[in-house]
């Protein structure tokens, strides 16, 4: 078994970065190399944590006859698979009980629509809502989304069973990824923080957070804001 090599500290990388920007202080450089390890140490976590998840053993195979309606017609989770052996499925709050979608989650899948043909390069991703498609087609049209793949859940059974529905039978955010392999589909994953796992004076979130808007916030001195959320105009 080869070892892994093992890592210079963070605290040693910061100072060898060497970088310093116009006019600072010796105060700001010294707090600045101090985030700089830790933005280091981040980033090595977040690699730890996504080397964990690659390595979880097979998930629970998916038996179920769930049906969605999109631009194709109707069809079954493997065919949201295309001809890829990962998919990747986000629970869009558009439920028929909805006058209006989520607008977070419609601030997240503006980004993604961006991003939607590079992660078509390596996996399939589907967006999954209640409403019927024609709904979620002329929104999608309304929001200028061209490449997300949109559908109907149509029984609301795939939703139900993979948590995007709560006690009440509003919607859930929800995010999972299924494998295909030797022609067996399985759940490899799903985004499982919530309100239970949330931290005191936090919005639930999962990490790392799915949404760029935050990523960038965060890092600005306004950062997230406590009551600030997006809109679906301005």
């Amino acid at each position: 078994m080869t070892q892994a090599t093992p890592l210079v500290p963070a605290a040693e990388l910061a100072r060898r970065n060497g970088l310093t920007m116009p006019n600072e202080s010796p105060d700001y450089r010294h707090a600045r190399d101090a985030l700089l390890a830790e933005e280091i140490e981040l980033r090595r976590h977040i690699e730890r944590v996504a080397a964990m998840r690659r390595a979880l053993p097979p998930g629970g195979e998916v038996t179920a006859n769930y049906r969605f309606e999109g631009a194709e017609g109707q069809l079954d989770l493997a065919g949201l698979f295309r001809d890829k052996s990962t998919l990747v499925i986000y629970n869009y709050m558009f439920g028929p009980q909805r006058e209006r979608p989520c607008p977070m989650c419609t601030s997240l899948l503006s980004a993604w629509n961006g991003e939607a043909l590079d992660m078509d390069q390596r996996i399939s991703l589907a967006v999954v809502a209640r409403s019927p498609y024609e709904r979620l087609a002329a929104f999608a049209r309304e929001r200028g989304w061209k490449d997300l793949r949109l559908y109907s859940d149509l029984s609301g059974d795939y939703s139900r069973d993979y948590h995007a529905i709560d006690a009440n039978g509003g919607d859930e955010p929800a995010l999972s990824v299924f494998t295909r392999r030797d022609g067996v589909i399985r759940h490899f994953w799903s985004g499982e923080m919530g309100g239970v796992t949330a931290d005191p004076g936090q919005d639930p979130r999962g990490a790392p957070d799915l949404m760029p808007l935050w990523t960038v916030l965060d890092m600005t001195p306004e950062g997230r804001g406590k009551d600030w959320y997006p809109k679906l105009n301005y």
